[in-house]
């Protein structure tokens, strides 16, 4: 029998007690078996006596079964043999992890996630080593084996599990998009991981060292700067601005300050813009489209921030707060921050960890946790009932009343 293959079609055929076949008129070479206990599957000939099932009715859908169809008779026609077939592959039609990635997941993730460049820049290093295999070839085993050795790496749980939840994230829209039948990954369970850890942040002689450091950084700034000035009037050559007619050599320490007096994110501050600095009311706002949690929130300036910003606002006159050298967003403060770390003797402390040190005083100083978790942007007060225990009075104060 010939017959267009619909759905409908497909849980209607009877079961006669005999095999037989219906064959597709869409795609000449396609057929479904109906057996003499009613199983249907697609299969797919291609010679004399050649053909393959492709996969069950209901697992697989009647466009993936086209599509894998097309692509059989196409490598037949082209090879003499299915690729399929003559390599051994369980799928012809479903792509490789890093094919899927590129020219599907990426463009989606592009246009519907804010880091969804970085995102995908992690799935293909950390996956690296499967992004050959087609995507119904990826399962638990390989995956924990991967994630064996990112640990015994020394990678830590919660790392492992942000890489495993990315290629979580795009295997979801694999099946959403009917690439795949089924999640190959459902069944595989995170580390567990202290959600509770301890935090990094500045001890007030560590604070007072970075605070120096940065003088020292400015200083070596405006010398550097002063000598030039000296080689060139000697030259008669333009002279470059005169650093120590400014408040700030140049951007690290403001933001640095910034950082310690709001705990915004990295990422977030890269992203301000002076649009966003109301200095008449003492606050800033952190746009929705720019924050990791995709919500827009308001931060009070207390006095150190609001004199920061009130004087780089005279060198700043671009539209971002802290512009890069072409006046775009800045990229990354990495060498910088690395240097003044190391001028001020500071060991294990990320940008990052400035933030933390912002949690961490308002806790201490007994400021309630939802108000932080507002302040810090937080989705899931579990994220900032992380500084809980730095506020060590209340807990006591609250085994006294029994």
């Amino acid at each position: 029998m010939k017959a267009k293959l619909t759905p409908r079609q497909l849980n209607n055929l009877e079961v006669t007690g005999k095999e037989y076949e219906l064959h597709d008129t869409t795609v000449p070479g396609l057929f479904v078996r109906v057996t003499a206990a009613g199983a249907k599957s697609y299969v797919v000939t291609w010679a004399r006596g050649r053909k393959k099932t492709l996969g069950r009715v209901g697992r697989m859908t009647i466009k993936q079964a086209q599509a894998e169809a097309r692509q059989y008779l196409a490598e037949a026609h082209e090879h003499g043999e299915p690729l399929a077939v003559s390599q051994g592959r369980r799928s012809a039609a479903t792509p490789s992890l890093g094919d899927f990635l590129t020219d599907s997941f990426e463009p989606w993730a592009l246009a519907h996630h804010r880091d969804g460049k970085s995102g995908c820049s992690a799935i293909r290093a950390s996956f690296a080593s499967l992004l050959h295999l087609r995507l119904n070839e990826l399962n638990i085993k390989r995956v924990e084996k991967l994630r064996s050795d990112w640990l015994a790496g020394g990678l830590k749980p919660a790392t492992v599990n942000r890489n495993v939840t990315r290629l979580r994230g795009l295997l979801s829209r694999a099946v959403e998009w009917g690439v795949l039948a089924d999640h190959p990954l459902t069944k595989l369970r995170q580390l567990k991981i202290d959600q509770r850890g301890r935090i990094r942040y500045l001890l007030p002689d560590e604070d007072k060292r970075l605070r120096t450091a940065m003088e020292v950084r400015e200083e070596k700034i405006r010398a550097d700067r002063d000598s030039g000035n000296a080689w060139r009037q000697a030259r008669n050559r333009p002279l470059l601005p005169d650093l120590r007619m400014r408040q700030f050599a140049d951007h690290l320490k403001p933001l640095v300050l910034i950082a310690l007096n709001t705990g915004v994110r990295r990422g977030e501050l890269f992203s301000l813009r002076w649009s966003d600095v109301d200095l008449s009311h003492k606050l800033m706002t952190v746009e929705g489209d720019g924050s990791k949690s995709g919500q827009t929130r308001h931060i009070p300036l207390n006095r150190e921030a609001l004199a920061t910003l009130k004087e780089w606002r005279k060198q700043s006159h671009a539209g971002y707060v802290f512009p890069g050298k072409d006046g775009g967003r800045l990229d990354n403060v990495n060498t910088a921050w690395a240097a003044l770390l190391e001028e001020a003797s500071i060991k294990a402390f990320r940008w990052h960890d400035l933030r933390h040190t912002f949690a961490s005083r308002l806790v201490m100083k007994g400021v309630p946790l939802n108000t932080v978790r507002d302040l810090l942007g937080h989705s899931d007060i579990k994220m900032t009932l992380r500084y809980a225990h730095l506020a060590p009075d209340v807990k006591a104060q609250a085994v006294e009343l029994i």
